[in-house]
């Protein structure tokens, strides 16, 4: 199995262990970024290009890899997840541009370029 796609995969699974042992942390969890992540003004795809920037920023490496999965699955493009990589890069500097290969690798290995 590829890297990146199994780094998600087990983080995806180690969450979902913690939300067993603490289911009504975890459903209290899911509430905001539901909501915050839905289609409204902004479509789901769009705002999920905005936390790829902002993880990307942050340097969180299970939102980066969690987020780009997210923009796929709503249709985003390769090229629209690179710009907000370029945009995350214009905004964080070397933290951004550090963890940018990091997608560049999950969309390689999903054979996306």
């Amino acid at each position: 199995m590829s890297k990146q796609i199994s780094e998600l995969e087990k983080m995806v699974a180690n969450f979902r262990a913690f939300r067993h042992h603490l289911p009504d942390v975890g459903e209290a969890y899911d509430c905001l970024p539901a909501e915050a992540h839905k289609d409204g003004v902004l479509s789901g795809k769009v705002k999920r290009l905005m936390a790829l920037s902002a993880a990307l920023t942050h340097g969180c490496k299970a939102c980066i890899l969690y987020q780009t999965e997210e923009a796929l699955k709503l249709g985003a493009s390769v090229e629209e997840i690179l710009e907000s990589c370029a945009v995350a890069m214009s905004l964080g500097g070397t933290m951004a541009a550090g963890e940018t290969p990091r997608v560049m690798e999950y969309l390689q290995e999903k054979g996306l370029v």
